[in-house]
């Protein structure tokens, strides 16, 4: 069944956007994600989350697609369990790049997210995880975050803001790596041309889908090149600033189910029930047959 509207691909960020701050997705939002689906249109998952941080919660839905992880990094099959595609960061570009930012601004904590369907979130000494939800092992000293192959580094630093760590980085990070902030207390290097926009492409070219008609929703720096994609990008109000002013549109929060709002508009209520309560169940069942996607980061 065609979509009845022009667009035929949802893109949603999760952290800050599809999610609420306590990591779950509303009734109402799964509702809306099942018109989605019933309409014949895809949702995508596109997260800075690593693809392991994200299948617990597609496997809690029984979504079977593709979500895009990493900011880009990895596109997932979450059907298969395997990474359809991912790239790696250089560990010694990494290295690099961490010792011209501190050269820079002083001492930073650093992070790693290791490739693959198994890697792990290390996290050296003083580093602080920003999302408690996210599982991570810590490592005595830095050199045992490069172990194995990784797909993006973290960093926090003691007084400067996201925003200041951020612009100091890119400011002496080069073609080294790419710089991106994708929410409170997450400054990241990723490997350098590697944004939201390049595995959402990836993905969308594998489902045979384009960005006329495409539909994303963001909350952070990192979704520009998303919003540079697609036909339209809608910002959360709790988006930052960046955002909101390349947004075509902003919505409510993501406490008030910006993205349901936006999709209840484009693909109408809850599915022939008028304003009946559709069950979660239901919702689930629908949402995660779209595509392989719904909750997991920013």
């Amino acid at each position: 069944m065609a979509a009845p509207t022009a667009y035929s691909l949802i893109a949603t960020d999760l952290d800050g956007t599809l999610l609420r701050g306590d990591d779950t997705l509303s009734d109402r939002s799964l509702a809306a994600l099942m018109r989605v689906a019933q309409a014949g249109a895809e949702h995508l998952v596109v997260t800075g989350r690593p693809a392991p941080r994200v299948r617990p919660l597609l496997d809690d839905l029984g979504s079977t697609g593709l979500a895009v992880c990493g900011q880009g990094a990895q596109v997932y099959d979450a059907g298969a369990d395997r990474l359809l595609w991912s790239v790696t960061l250089d560990r010694e570009l990494a290295e690099t790049a961490l010792g011209k930012i501190e050269a820079e601004v002083g001492e930073v904590y650093a992070a790693v997210d290791q490739d693959g369907v198994d890697g792990l979130t290390l996290i050296e000494p003083g580093y602080l995880m920003p999302h408690p939800t996210l599982p991570a092992v810590r490592v005595e000293r830095r050199a045992d975050l490069w172990d194995r192959p990784i797909s993006k580094v973290l960093l926090r630093h003691a007084h400067l803001s996201d925003d200041a760590l951020a612009a100091a980085a890119r400011s002496v990070v080069g073609s080294l790596a790419t710089v991106t902030m994708s929410g409170p207390g997450t400054v990241e290097l990723q490997p350098c041309g590697v944004t939201k926009a390049t595995g959402l492409a990836l993905a969308a070219e594998h489902l045979g889908l384009s960005p006329e008609r495409a539909l994303a929703f963001g909350d952070m720096p990192n979704d520009i090149p998303m919003f540079d994609w697609a036909a339209r990008g809608v910002a959360m109000a709790n988006a930052h600033p960046e955002l909101k002013a390349v947004a075509d549109e902003v919505t409510t929060s993501n406490e008030d189910d910006g993205v349901a709002v936006v999709l209840e508009r484009l693909f109408g209520g809850p599915a022939g029930l008028g304003r009946q309560r559709v069950s979660r169940d239901a919702a689930v069942h629908a949402a995660g047959h779209a595509s392989g996607h719904v909750p997991g980061h920013g």
